[in-house]
């Protein structure tokens, strides 16, 4: 068997200062599922962007708008620990060097499992993909729904946030910024 996470006598502290047993049926296994949950959900602090995409390079002689769009993804407010999660858009204008595909969703899940917020995290994916592309641009839409702000505070249910990295040719293009734009709000059904 191996050691107990660190974190549950922790959970079972908080349980107890809520006024819980940690004993009783419902509970007794809790503060083991929750370390472990809490583990994978902010995994991404032991993840080093340039292992994830290590390999994935490619030069290749393209110099097209590449979208990624719809990526689903959670995430944990750091201000109250609760969840976030939406859809992320990342599109780059290749300069000589293009990124497998898979690896885009990869290093959003990557930032994603942290303890986040939604504008650090925007910031994060475009930065990472211009350091390692050095692309002619690069852009990031981030639309996220806050458990923070639906179930406590404000109490708001039909709210969303909407934030963006842009960079390069997005920024100082409106037609390629426009493009960009148009391509990400045309969603797809399904392709079957």
């Amino acid at each position: 068997m191996s050691e107990p996470d660190a974190l549950e006598p922790l959970v079972m502290s908080i349980l107890k200062e809520l006024g819980e047993d940690p004993g009783r049926d419902g509970l007794e296994r809790t503060p083991v599922r929750y370390a472990r949950a809490l583990r994978d959900l902010t995994k991404g602090y032991h993840q080093d962007p340039n292992v994830i995409l290590n390999g994935a390079l490619f030069d290749v002689s393209y110099d097209e708008m590449v979208i990624v769009k719809d990526i689903d993804f959670y995430s944990m407010c750091e201000h109250h620990v609760l969840p976030f999660f939406g859809r992320v858009h990342v599109a780059y204008i290749p300069n000589g060097k293009v990124l497998g595909l898979s690896k885009i969703p990869r290093l959003v899940e990557m930032y994603a499992r942290r303890l986040q917020v939604q504008e650090r995290m925007t910031k994060q994916i475009a930065e990472t993909l211009e350091s390692l592309l050095a692309p002619k641009g690069v852009a990031v839409v981030v639309e996220a729904i806050h458990l923070c702000m639906m179930m406590r505070g404000v109490q708001q249910q039909n709210s969303s946030a909407v934030t963006s990295s842009i960079h390069g040719e997005f920024e100082t293009d409106s037609k390629t910024r426009s493009e960009f734009m148009d391509l990400i709000r045309h969603r797809r059904e399904s392709f079957a």
